[in-house]
Protein backbone atom coordinates (compact mmCIF):
# COMPACT_ATOMS: atom_id res chain seq x y z
CA UNK A 1 0.00 0.00 0.00
CA UNK A 2 1.39 3.52 -1.05
CA UNK A 3 1.40 6.53 1.33
CA UNK A 4 -1.56 7.94 -0.01
CA UNK A 5 -3.49 4.98 0.23
CA UNK A 6 -3.14 4.69 3.62
CA UNK A 7 -4.11 7.90 4.12
CA UNK A 8 -7.00 7.66 2.66
CA UNK A 9 -8.77 5.57 -0.04
CA UNK A 10 -10.97 7.99 -1.52
CA UNK A 11 -7.73 10.26 -1.98
CA UNK A 12 -5.65 7.31 -3.66
CA UNK A 13 -9.00 6.68 -6.11
CA UNK A 14 -8.98 10.22 -6.82
CA UNK A 15 -5.05 10.15 -7.72
CA UNK A 16 -5.13 7.49 -9.84
CA UNK A 17 -8.10 9.37 -11.96
CA UNK A 18 -5.81 12.07 -12.13
CA UNK A 19 -3.07 10.45 -13.22
CA UNK A 20 -4.86 8.18 -15.95
CA UNK A 21 -6.18 11.46 -17.20
CA UNK A 22 -3.06 12.76 -17.33
CA UNK A 23 -1.44 9.85 -19.22
CA UNK A 24 -4.15 10.49 -21.51
CA UNK A 25 -2.96 13.96 -22.27
CA UNK A 26 0.52 12.93 -22.96
CA UNK A 27 -0.35 10.62 -25.13
CA UNK A 28 -3.09 13.11 -26.96
CA UNK A 29 -0.30 15.62 -27.49
CA UNK A 30 1.95 12.85 -29.13
CA UNK A 31 -0.48 12.08 -31.80
CA UNK A 32 -0.92 15.80 -32.44
CA UNK A 33 2.55 16.55 -32.99
CA UNK A 34 1.86 13.91 -35.92
CA UNK A 35 -1.23 15.59 -37.15
CA UNK A 36 -0.49 18.10 -40.21
CA UNK A 37 -3.74 18.97 -41.19
CA UNK A 38 -5.21 22.25 -38.93
CA UNK A 39 -8.65 20.93 -39.12
CA UNK A 40 -7.98 18.01 -37.58
CA UNK A 41 -5.58 19.68 -34.97
CA UNK A 42 -8.61 21.67 -33.83
CA UNK A 43 -10.53 18.65 -32.89
CA UNK A 44 -7.90 16.80 -31.54
CA UNK A 45 -7.24 20.20 -29.21
CA UNK A 46 -10.69 19.57 -28.47
CA UNK A 47 -10.31 16.69 -27.26
CA UNK A 48 -7.76 17.44 -25.02
CA UNK A 49 -9.23 20.52 -23.40
CA UNK A 50 -12.16 18.18 -22.17
CA UNK A 51 -9.83 15.90 -20.78
CA UNK A 52 -7.96 19.23 -18.97
CA UNK A 53 -11.28 19.97 -17.75
CA UNK A 54 -11.94 16.61 -16.32
CA UNK A 55 -8.57 16.92 -14.69
CA UNK A 56 -9.22 19.95 -12.93
CA UNK A 57 -12.45 19.04 -11.66
CA UNK A 58 -10.81 16.14 -10.25
CA UNK A 59 -7.95 18.39 -8.52
CA UNK A 60 -10.81 20.16 -7.17
CA UNK A 61 -12.21 16.98 -5.32
CA UNK A 62 -8.90 16.30 -4.34
CA UNK A 63 -8.71 19.41 -2.40
CA UNK A 64 -12.24 19.28 -1.04
CA UNK A 65 -11.69 15.59 -0.19
CA UNK A 66 -8.47 16.82 1.67
CA UNK A 67 -10.15 19.77 3.58
CA UNK A 68 -13.14 17.41 4.61
CA UNK A 69 -10.43 14.97 6.47
CA UNK A 70 -7.90 17.89 7.56
CA UNK A 71 -8.44 17.54 10.46
CA UNK A 72 -7.40 14.26 11.28
CA UNK A 73 -4.12 14.78 9.83
CA UNK A 74 -0.88 15.53 11.92
CA UNK A 75 1.48 18.43 10.08
CA UNK A 76 3.51 16.01 8.29
CA UNK A 77 0.65 14.44 6.59
CA UNK A 78 -0.75 17.71 5.70
CA UNK A 79 2.32 18.98 3.73
CA UNK A 80 2.46 15.97 1.76
CA UNK A 81 -1.27 16.73 1.16
CA UNK A 82 -0.87 19.70 -0.43
CA UNK A 83 2.51 18.89 -2.26
CA UNK A 84 0.62 16.03 -3.84
CA UNK A 85 -1.83 18.62 -4.66
CA UNK A 86 0.24 21.50 -6.02
CA UNK A 87 2.13 18.62 -8.29
CA UNK A 88 -1.07 17.91 -9.81
CA UNK A 89 -1.69 21.69 -10.74
CA UNK A 90 1.44 22.09 -12.47
CA UNK A 91 1.48 19.38 -14.35
CA UNK A 92 -2.24 20.65 -15.25
CA UNK A 93 -0.93 23.85 -15.88
CA UNK A 94 1.88 22.46 -18.63
CA UNK A 95 -0.53 20.86 -20.53
CA UNK A 96 -2.86 24.13 -20.51
CA UNK A 97 0.30 25.87 -21.82
CA UNK A 98 1.38 23.88 -24.36
CA UNK A 99 -2.24 23.21 -25.55
CA UNK A 100 -2.34 27.47 -25.83
CA UNK A 101 1.05 27.07 -28.01
CA UNK A 102 -1.35 24.89 -30.05
CA UNK A 103 -3.95 26.89 -30.93
CA UNK A 104 -1.81 29.91 -31.44
CA UNK A 105 0.04 27.97 -33.81
CA UNK A 106 -2.67 26.66 -35.53
CA UNK A 107 -4.23 30.25 -35.77
CA UNK A 108 -1.15 31.91 -37.01
CA UNK A 109 -1.40 28.96 -39.96
CA UNK A 110 -4.82 30.01 -40.87
CA UNK A 111 -4.34 34.12 -40.78
CA UNK A 112 -0.02 33.50 -41.37
CA UNK A 113 0.16 36.04 -38.89
CA UNK A 114 2.55 36.09 -36.11
CA UNK A 115 0.97 37.40 -32.51
CA UNK A 116 3.39 36.97 -30.69
CA UNK A 117 3.86 37.34 -27.08
CA UNK A 118 0.90 39.92 -26.33
CA UNK A 119 -1.37 37.77 -25.12
CA UNK A 120 0.45 36.41 -21.78
CA UNK A 121 2.16 33.60 -23.29
CA UNK A 122 5.59 34.24 -21.99
CA UNK A 123 8.07 32.29 -19.64
CA UNK A 124 7.74 35.07 -17.16
CA UNK A 125 4.09 34.80 -16.56
CA UNK A 126 3.04 31.05 -17.28
CA UNK A 127 3.99 28.15 -14.91
CA UNK A 128 5.54 30.15 -12.27
CA UNK A 129 4.57 27.87 -9.31
CA UNK A 130 7.73 28.70 -7.09
CA UNK A 131 5.83 32.02 -6.18
CA UNK A 132 1.95 31.39 -7.01
CA UNK A 133 -0.44 29.71 -4.75
CA UNK A 134 -2.93 27.00 -5.96
CA UNK A 135 -6.05 29.01 -6.80
CA UNK A 136 -3.33 31.53 -8.61
CA UNK A 137 -2.31 28.48 -10.62
CA UNK A 138 -5.74 27.23 -10.59
CA UNK A 139 -6.79 30.86 -11.80
CA UNK A 140 -4.15 31.11 -14.82
CA UNK A 141 -4.60 27.45 -15.76
CA UNK A 142 -8.79 28.62 -16.55
CA UNK A 143 -7.60 31.83 -18.11
CA UNK A 144 -5.14 30.10 -20.27
CA UNK A 145 -8.01 27.31 -20.91
CA UNK A 146 -10.62 30.23 -21.81
CA UNK A 147 -8.19 31.73 -24.29
CA UNK A 148 -6.86 28.91 -25.89
CA UNK A 149 -11.06 27.67 -26.64
CA UNK A 150 -11.50 31.02 -28.22
CA UNK A 151 -8.28 30.53 -30.69
CA UNK A 152 -10.14 27.37 -31.51
CA UNK A 153 -13.31 28.62 -32.23
CA UNK A 154 -11.30 31.42 -33.88
CA UNK A 155 -9.42 29.20 -36.13
CA UNK A 156 -13.14 26.84 -36.66
CA UNK A 157 -14.23 30.10 -37.93
CA UNK A 158 -11.11 30.61 -40.47
CA UNK A 159 -11.39 27.30 -41.51
CA UNK A 160 -15.15 27.71 -42.85
CA UNK A 161 -14.55 31.21 -43.89
CA UNK A 162 -11.84 29.11 -46.30
CA UNK A 163 -14.26 26.43 -47.13
CA UNK A 164 -17.06 28.86 -48.17
CA UNK A 165 -14.49 30.92 -50.27
CA UNK A 166 -13.02 27.53 -52.11
CA UNK A 167 -16.66 26.83 -52.66
CA UNK A 168 -16.92 30.61 -53.94
CA UNK A 169 -14.23 30.56 -55.97
CA UNK A 170 -14.45 27.42 -57.44
CA UNK A 171 -18.44 28.00 -58.38
CA UNK A 172 -16.83 31.24 -60.47
CA UNK A 173 -13.99 29.16 -62.28
CA UNK A 174 -16.49 27.20 -63.44
CA UNK A 175 -18.94 30.01 -64.72
CA UNK A 176 -15.77 31.55 -66.54
CA UNK A 177 -14.54 28.17 -67.98
CA UNK A 178 -17.88 27.73 -69.65
CA UNK A 179 -17.79 31.33 -70.58
CA UNK A 180 -14.64 30.60 -72.29
CA UNK A 181 -16.23 27.71 -73.66
CA UNK A 182 -18.63 30.01 -75.20
CA UNK A 183 -16.28 32.30 -76.70
CA UNK A 184 -14.17 29.57 -78.16
CA UNK A 185 -17.49 27.87 -79.96
CA UNK A 186 -18.09 31.08 -81.32
CA UNK A 187 -14.80 32.18 -82.77
CA UNK A 188 -14.74 29.06 -85.00
CA UNK A 189 -18.08 29.72 -86.23
CA UNK A 190 -16.71 32.83 -87.04
CA UNK A 191 -13.77 31.22 -88.59
CA UNK A 192 -15.96 29.06 -90.67
CA UNK A 193 -18.47 31.69 -91.69
CA UNK A 194 -14.92 33.66 -93.14
CA UNK A 195 -13.52 30.76 -94.61
CA UNK A 196 -17.00 29.95 -96.76
CA UNK A 197 -17.53 34.15 -97.46
CA UNK A 198 -14.12 33.65 -98.69
CA UNK A 199 -14.82 30.88 -100.53
CA UNK A 200 -17.83 32.23 -102.15
CA UNK A 201 -16.01 35.72 -103.03
CA UNK A 202 -13.59 33.75 -104.73
CA UNK A 203 -15.80 31.76 -107.02
CA UNK A 204 -17.95 34.84 -107.42
CA UNK A 205 -14.50 36.62 -108.67
CA UNK A 206 -14.43 33.50 -111.28
CA UNK A 207 -17.53 33.74 -112.68
CA UNK A 208 -17.55 37.15 -112.96
CA UNK A 209 -14.29 37.11 -114.80
CA UNK A 210 -15.41 34.04 -116.99
CA UNK A 211 -18.81 36.43 -118.21
CA UNK A 212 -16.14 38.84 -119.45
CA UNK A 213 -14.26 36.55 -121.15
Amino acid sequence: MDQLSAISEDLAEIDGRVADNFRALSNGFQKLEKIKDSSRQSRQLEDLTEKMREAKGLIKDFDKEVKALEDRFDSKTTKFLNEKKQSMIKELNSYVALKKQYASNIENKRIELFEGPSEGYTEENVLLASTMTNEQLMDQGNRMMDDTDQAIERGKRIVQDTINVGTETAAALKAQTEQMSRVVNELDSIHFSIKKASKLVKEIGRLLLTSVL
